[in-house]
């Protein structure tokens, strides 16, 4: 009987939860359908699902009446177990995925698969690197603001990298989730259908090539900066070592693959982390000096918003988390390896920001190995250039893939010819473009060579927009039927933040980069 009473009492109020839940959901929705944020219906939503579906099975059946032909041409294929048509690979990642078809006939193995602590690895690499260089900076004109900016930006962007994963999905007839988009081009295009099917691909692209590029610029204007500050005595300037590192990296306009590259980007990462470690062991040795009293509750209303900048772009990750999650054996482990990731390295940026502030105080410099003794930032600098150096090949070689799909190699709507021969040499003119985006972040590396400044508008303009804006206004349009109050609550707060923090961030930094010019004002 008291079992009979919990049950009904349980259902009662399961029951009224429900109702509740679904008025508040029917009011918000009432209000975003007015601003365009009606996502499609229930049928819509599945129909796209089903048809994404039914070509893929149309493609395999082509896949497997190839095979068939080549069999009773050829007899039997070598390889291990039987080819079936009827088997239908789980892009949820929990089924086995089949091999695919080269443009010969040929069978292609598919390209193996990473594992959670592979795709964390490589998640840590773009939110650790070069750029925690600057963020001790942001503390001298934030103060306890600017680490509370830190763990903020962390959670931001853990919870924005896992609702851009989230947008990748669409739910099946059988409610199962499957992947249906494979990039965050395709998942631009999918919000701006019908009306205007490629513009949003177009402005992710932008986006993409800016971010990319500037961060090319950055480890150039960094590498002759920490050259510049390790050897004064010598009589070369500034712009003079950019140009001598640029030299070094004209090799990278032959590149084919970043084969050559990654085998050195390991030891790469961890020569970082033992600067890092060098650092702070330099300042706890002086931990009897630190200035506490300096770390207070205000912030520089001017150069606060520049701090916000370089913040957010040191934990710029969304880019690529489409495919490396398409590339995980268990994509169900994104959103751990996400939070222990974002977790870490909040934690070591915090403690790394707040024990080199504590050291110099208001000494503090842009980058912040230029405050270390002499004889220790020599060494620790010319690491530091080492790894800027092997990193610029990555964002590179990235800039230069979006370039050419998007303008020489787009199905036929390229605006130019392709920069490729028929056996997939690269022609004269397509190295010259190479080599021209090369000395272009030469160029600006030598005319604008304020590092804090320039990774605080990169972080304004472009990581904004595509850590907090675009996430959260995908998310709503492509998963509206799907959220809960509190994930409209979440993703408009974030909009509105990040469109607040860009807007003041992008004007305070053109406006400190004027100064600089103004006054010849050096880092």
């Amino acid at each position: 009987m008291a079992h009979l009473i919990r049950h009904k009492i349980t259902n009662k109020l399961t029951n009224a939860a429900h109702t509740v839940s679904h008025k508040s959901q029917a009011k918000v929705s009432g209000v975003f359908a007015r601003l365009g944020f009606q996502a499609a219906t229930d049928e819509e939503g599945l129909g796209f699902a089903e048809c994404d579906d039914l070509d893929y099975d149309y493609r395999q059946g082509m896949q497997m009446d190839v095979l068939r032909g080549e069999e009773e041409e050829g007899g039997d294929m070598e390889g291990e177990g039987e080819l079936e048509g009827d088997t239908r690979y789980q892009r949820d990642g929990t089924g086995q995925r089949q091999s695919t078809l080269k443009s010969d006939g040929s069978l292609e193995e598919d390209k193996p698969k990473i594992t959670s602590w592979e795709a964390g690895w490589n998640v840590t690499n773009a939110i650790q690197g070069m750029f925690v260089l600057g963020l001790p900076y942001a503390i001298l004109h934030g103060g306890y603001l600017g680490l509370f900016l830190i763990i903020f930006a962390a959670v931001v962007c853990c919870y924005t990298g896992k609702i851009l994963i989230a947008c990748l999905y669409e739910e099946n007839e059988d409610g199962i989730k499957v992947r249906v988009r494979d990039s965050y081009v395709d998942i631009a295009n999918a919000c701006c259908a019908p009306r205007f099917p490629a513009l949003g691909g177009h402005v992710v692209n932008v986006a993409q090539i800016i971010e990319l590029v500037m961060t090319c610029i950055l480890y150039v204007v960094v590498s002759g900066n920490l050259m510049y500050n390790s050897f004064p005595s010598f009589p070369v300037s500034q712009k003079a070592w950019s140009v001598l590192a640029t030299a070094a990296l004209l090799p990278c306009a032959f590149l084919k693959n970043l084969k050559a590259v990654s085998k050195f980007s390991l030891l790469c990462t961890l020569a970082h982390f033992v600067i890092n470690i060098l650092v702070i062991a330099y300042c706890l040795s002086r931990a009897r000096e630190w200035a506490w009293e300096k770390v207070k509750f205000y912030i520089d209303v001017k150069k606060f918003p520049i701090s916000i900048g370089i913040i957010v772009f040191s934990y710029t990750s969304q880019i690529f988390l489409p495919s490396l999650e398409g590339n995980m054996q268990k994509p169900n482990e994104f959103h751990c390896m996400m939070d222990w990731t974002h977790i870490t390295a909040c934690v070591l940026k915090g403690l790394f920001a707040l024990v080199a502030y504590l050291t110099w105080a208001d000494a503090t410099k842009e980058v912040i190995t230029d405050n270390l003794p002499s004889t220790i930032r020599a060494v620790v600098n010319l690491f530091l250039v080492s790894k800027a150096l092997l990193s610029y090949p990555l964002p590179f070689f990235a800039a230069v893939e979006v370039l050419e799909k998007s303008l020489f190699q787009d199905g036929g709507r390229a605006l130019f010819p392709d920069c490729y021969g028929p056996g997939g040499q690269l022609k004269t003119w397509g190295l010259g473009l190479r080599v021209g985006l090369v000395v272009f972040t030469l160029l600006m590396a030598v005319f604008v060579p304020h590092f804090a400044l320039l990774m605080g508008l990169t972080g304004s303009l472009t990581g904004a927009g595509l850590c907090f804006l675009l996430p959260s206004l995908f998310h709503l349009k492509l998963q509206w039927r799907n959220l809960l109050w509190h994930h409209v609550f979440f993703d408009v707060s974030i909009f509105v933040i990040g469109g607040i923090c860009a807007i003041s961030g992008l004007i305070h930094s053109i406006e400190g980069l004027i100064e600089a010019f103004r006054y010849n004002i050096h880092d």
